[in-house]
């Protein structure tokens, strides 16, 4: 019955993708978040839903007039040589054939982060794009905090299964990563059953979160909390709301997590966290070595013999940091701290002219929403490796979007307040 409904789902959004391209990136957001396939045990586990979606959409674009291109300035400019990039370093690659396979399915990602781009231009488009990925996500997060209530923190939460956010560390960040986004469209919505609901979904996710016992979910926690803290204007009460809200979360856990959280302090003894510095050692040498670094997926025995002959165990970075500087060099590096640089600095030019602005009370919201996702994403992802995962590369294009949304009115508003001839002053422009 699962098979027959998600095959029906997919294949009947299939007409509407054709008239309205921007469809195609919800079904393929939807696809790529919830894996509902993977909630199947028949013909639809295996079917190739996400590929079929991905060349209807990009058939609707080649024959549909409702399309944009995609902005350009720094930011976006930045990001097109980072990809570009990539597939210079897959050229080049330690391992070709692995890299190349690897690099195809980056850039199916990157391909979609493009299209959301061009189709996403409106705000209930974009509101459309972000209850997608909540409910996504939410679906396994409320699952995981129900399941971590109930069973006391005993058991660990997981993700959908064969996905990027399968093991219980990437889903604790992911869990946190999409909190803020929950918290935006319960202020945005005026609903009251969709409120509470919203606001259910935010405790139960951190309680998943809490149940997925990642030390780097608890890391990018405890950063989220930090920047609550130092972003609110009563530090006192934040303060002392924060550290009751995580005690009364910590107290109810078991052994078993509490156990876990402080192999943090005692990392010599942890072998998990050797490994991490086994190949943080690795990606530093490697990418030393070669201008290009080792390309995608160049962790294995042999080039561990060369460039960190005391690891073993997993071969991979633990940290989003070290996986792009394994990956691409030092220059690879550069450019995604770039990109995630100039995205945060333009989130908060969105944050400050938008404040005292009714009309766009919401992309005020957001844009400040958005930094909170990346504190999470910059903290915890130190520790895993999901550079390349859909949706910090969704939050990218997001925050785009709202820049490109509210550029124009920020424009609009210096003209009013200039005399005529003087011209615009370059501080109002995004980068």
């Amino acid at each position: 019955m699962r098979d027959i409904l998600v095959t029906l789902l997919v294949f009947g959004s299939l007409p509407f993708i054709l008239m309205r391209p921007y469809v195609g990136v919800l079904v393929w957001s939807w696809l790529s978040y919830m894996n509902p396939h993977r909630l199947t045990w028949g013909f639809a586990y295996d079917m190739p839903f996400a590929q079929i979606v991905a060349v209807t959409l990009l058939i609707s674009v080649f024959i549909n007039k409702d399309k944009k291109g995609i902005p350009l300035n720094a930011t976006t400019t930045i990001w097109i040589l980072f990809v570009g990039w990539m597939l210079i370093t897959t050229l080049n690659a330690v391992y070709f054939d692995r890299a190349f396979d690897y690099f195809i399915r980056v850039a199916k990602i990157q391909l979609i982060t493009f299209l959301t781009l061009m189709l996403i231009t409106t705000k209930d488009r974009l509101n459309y794009l972000i209850w997608t990925i909540v409910l996504s996500i939410g679906f396994f997060t409320l699952k995981g905090g129900l399941f971590t209530i109930l069973t006391g923190g005993a058991h660990r939460v997981y993700g959908p299964e064969d996905s990027m956010i399968s093991e219980n560390n990437a889903m604790g960040l992911t869990t946190l990563m999409v909190i803020p986004l929950m918290y935006y469209l319960w202020t945005v919505t005026s609903h009251k059953w969709v409120k509470r609901f919203l606001l259910l979904a935010i405790v139960l996710s951190v309680a998943a979160a809490l149940g997925s016992q990642s030390r780097g979910a608890l890391v990018a926690t405890i950063a989220v909390g930090g920047y609550f803290w130092w972003q609110s204007k009563s530090k006192v009460i934040t303060g002392i709301a924060l550290v009751l809200l995580l005690g009364i979360g910590v107290m109810f856990m078991p052994e078993s997590w509490h156990e876990r959280m402080d192999s943090i302090r005692n990392y010599e003894e942890d072998e998990s966290a050797m490994s991490r510095i086994h190949a943080w050692t690795y990606s530093l040498n490697i990418a030393s070595d070669r201008i290009t670094g080792g390309g995608f997926n160049s962790w294995s025995r042999p080039t561990y013999a060369v460039y960190s002959p005391e690891g073993k165990g997993t071969y991979v970075a633990h940290s989003i940091y070290f996986n792009v500087l394994a990956d691409h060099g030092w220059l690879g590096l550069i450019l995604f701290l770039l990109i995630w640089g100039w995205t945060w600095m333009n989130l908060s030019k969105v944050a400050r002219i938008t404040r005292n602005d009714a009309l766009y009370r919401d992309f005020h919201v957001l844009s400040r929403m958005i930094k909170v996702s990346l504190v999470a994403y910059f903290s915890g992802g130190a520790f895993l490796s999901l550079s390349y995962f859909d949706l910090p590369w969704h939050l990218f294009a997001i925050a785009v979007i709202v820049v490109s949304l509210v550029e124009p009115r920020e424009l609009a508003r210096q003209a009013r307040h200039k005399p005529v001839g003087s011209g615009l002053e370059k501080s109002g422009s995004y980068r």
